[in-house]
């Protein structure tokens, strides 16, 4: 799928390009300085299996996200092959990871046979059918946020192919390894929250200027077309869904959210939805980029028998485990409070035991279409829609 933005109001500056052996350092973004607390981790790694997956890494664009999570770390993992379409930044990503192979697009790699698992951080507009290509090449995928991009059509092919394939696919959303909604999950399992009446999700991420992307795909997108930071601490804890939407949009002074200087014809540069759930509650799930403030990826929930907000208050006496896993030796936890390695590791987990991952296709389109229609209905000024149904 192409995309392109043809602003001409906003001048998106190019990220550095080294021609020498130094790494590049990854520019500062909100939520990759947040490394989470692993001073209190207790448990530890244990390998299951001493097979190497043969991996292939494309994408290291602005925020280098493709090496960002430790692939090239894992005891279980070796990286086959690099690929991304600037030949600087697909040489630098070859030193990051150690590997000598690289292609000059994700279309030559997916053709190499000894890849059997593919990691996409390549543009959020290109994700669906990035993924699609490479799960049609007998190949597992990863993907970064969110799913796909704006598009409910791109979400029913995306599925259908995952089904038809039978391979593994697996979004990376951050917030899944946050303490917090780790913590929230396995209260939820042991039955701490009871009904799940209300619950509150928010992904603040203030900037005066659009961060610098391929083909400027992220000047004046709306908000809720990357909602799963958010969404993530409903659907992440209860396994659930959203059902239907009413969601309002605010206006704001910058030229990249003014209409016409953008390619989605969008004016918003914040959204909030109010979602029904498949459980009979409500959520309240925010996205907003220019209010000004702390970067935020948090929630609340609250239940029949029991309430989170920064620490459970409940029912239940005796909660289960809540430390998050442990990861090998030498794999770091990275940012986004500490979620990269744990959402690497758990898709490497998942191919060599055979099973579904944490974030599978139902889970990832679950928390990424919910955004899609809010979207629609804040452009119809809160308009009640109803929005798809993913379930394996």
């Amino acid at each position: 799928m192409q995309y392109s933005c043809k602003s001409g109001a906003v001048t998106v500056a190019t990220p550095p390009v080294v021609a020498d052996e130094t790494v590049i350092t990854p520019p500062a973004i909100q939520g990759f300085d947040d490394i989470g607390d692993e001073s209190n981790a207790k448990k530890i790694w244990t390998p299951i299996s001493d097979r190497k997956i043969r991996v292939g890494l494309v994408g290291f664009g602005y925020c280098q996200f493709s090496a960002q999570f430790g692939f090239q770390n894992h005891p279980n993992v070796e990286i086959v092959a690099v690929s991304d379409l600037i030949p600087e930044r697909c040489a630098q990503l070859a030193k990051v990871a150690r590997c000598d192979k690289t292609y000059p697009s994700l279309e030559e790699m997916v053709k190499d046979p000894n890849i059997e698992a593919i990691f996409v951080a390549t543009d959020a507009p290109r994700h669906a059918q990035n993924c699609i290509d490479v799960l049609n090449h007998g190949k597992h995928v990863a993907s970064a946020v969110p799913a796909v991009w704006g598009s409910l059509d791109d979400a029913h092919r995306l599925f259908e192919t995952v089904k038809r394939t039978g391979l593994k696919y697996m979004m990376f959303e951050t917030s899944m390894f946050h303490a917090q909604l780790y913590a929230m999950r396995q209260i939820h399992k042991a039955g701490g929250f009871g009904n799940i009446v209300y619950t509150e999700g928010e992904y603040f991420h203030y900037t005066d200027q659009p961060i610098p992307s391929f083909e400027n795909w992220r000047v004046g997108f709306p908000p809720q077309w990357y909602p799963t930071p958010g969404d993530a601490y409903y659907i992440g804890v209860s396994g659930g869904s959203f059902l239907e939407v009413s969601c309002h949009g605010t206006r704001v002074d910058m030229e990249s959210y003014q209409p016409n200087n953008n390619a989605y014809k969008n004016p918003f540069a914040n959204e909030v939805a109010l979602h029904r759930t498949s459980d009979g509650g409500t959520a309240r799930m925010a996205a907003c980029f220019h209010v000004y403030g702390y970067h935020c990826e948090c929630g609340r929930l609250r239940g029949t028998k029991g309430s989170y907000d920064n620490r459970y208050s409940g029912m239940v006496q005796n909660l289960p485990n809540l430390e998050r896993p442990p990861l090998p030796t030498g794999v770091e936890a990275g940012g986004h409070g500490g979620s990269h390695g744990r959402l690497m590791d758990e898709f490497v987990t998942s191919i060599l035991q055979d099973r579904k991952p944490l974030v599978d296709i139902a889970t990832a389109l679950n928390m990424t279409v919910g955004g899609i229609v809010a979207h629609q209905s804040a452009m119809r000024d809160g308009e009640l829609l109803k929005i798809p149904q993913f379930k394996l």
